[in-house]
């Protein structure tokens, strides 16, 4: 059975806010992880001179699928307005504290003996401790956890107001400027406000600024380089919906309410 128009929106509206959320949330968890951009990619390190600092492309492991995040919130904007990001990023702010909620539950859980002989050594037969290591890893501080969520918010907030304001300036034109350019503002934001949020007090106010330039560098380079993945959403949903119905709903968010909150 053929879907109604308003069906294939709101099966639209599901797949990306799914695929937004998970992303989002699992971005979140494997953030504690910290690797190395240049030896990624087979270079030598950086070594940028930042105020005084020697900076490298040390990056957190959520940086490697936050430009899905980017790219789906950007098409969720498009066809569904100010309203659906806002509503799948406060959702998304609340899972990722649930989730954090979980397991700092079950981290506070006593684990099983059995379990932690089990599992008491590595590949080459080193001894580790199995509950440590499960504590070390899933366990972020909450400081870091209240600024990346603060970030994240409002990061998403100033992204959706930019592509609208955009969005009036381009109308139905020009989505490489709206969806390229709403997220080097977000992002520039997002950079230092978690690291500010995080480690003021912790880092020099030098260090901080070195370090927010040098993850902002990257997310710059990103958003660049994933223009072409915004036109390849934009034609498969298209084609999904129809051009005429696509278009339609694109009209109908640009419309919307202009209020910021």
């Amino acid at each position: 059975m053929n879907k109604t128009p308003e069906q294939k929106r709101h099966t639209l509206f599901v797949v990306l806010a799914g695929i937004f959320l998970t992303n989002a949330i699992v971005a979140e968890l494997i953030g504690v992880k910290i690797f190395s951009g240049e030896q990624t990619l087979g270079l030598d390190p950086a070594h940028l001179n930042i105020f005084g600092f020697v900076m490298d492309f040390n990056l957190t492991a959520g940086a490697v699928i936050w430009p899905v995040v980017f790219i789906t919130s950007d098409l969720i904007n498009e066809y569904f307005g100010k309203p659906g990001v806002k509503r799948i990023s406060y959702l998304a702010a609340i899972f990722i504290a649930y989730s954090f909620l979980v397991i700092f539950l079950t981290m506070k859980l006593p684990p099983a003996q059995w379990w932690m002989e089990a599992n008491s050594k590595d590949a080459a037969g080193n001894y580790f401790n199995m509950d440590f290591a499960f504590n070390k890893i899933l366990g972020q501080g909450q400081r870091i956890i209240v600024a990346s969520l603060a970030a994240f918010l409002i990061g998403q907030l100033v992204d959706v107001f930019v592509f609208q304001k955009l969005r009036k300036i381009t109308g139905s034109k020009m989505l490489w400027l709206r969806a390229t350019g709403s997220t080097l503002v977000s992002q520039f934001i997002d950079s230092f406000v978690v690291l500010y949020l995080a480690f003021s007090g912790i880092f020099s106010n030098g260090q901080i600024v070195a370090i927010g330039i040098t993850n902002y560098l990257y997310k710059f380079t990103v958003a660049i380089l994933l223009t072409p993945l915004i036109y390849a959403g934009h034609y498969i949903i298209d084609k999904y919906l129809g051009k005429e119905d696509a278009e339609k709903l694109s009209e109908e968010s640009a419309n919307q309410s202009s209020s910021f909150f």
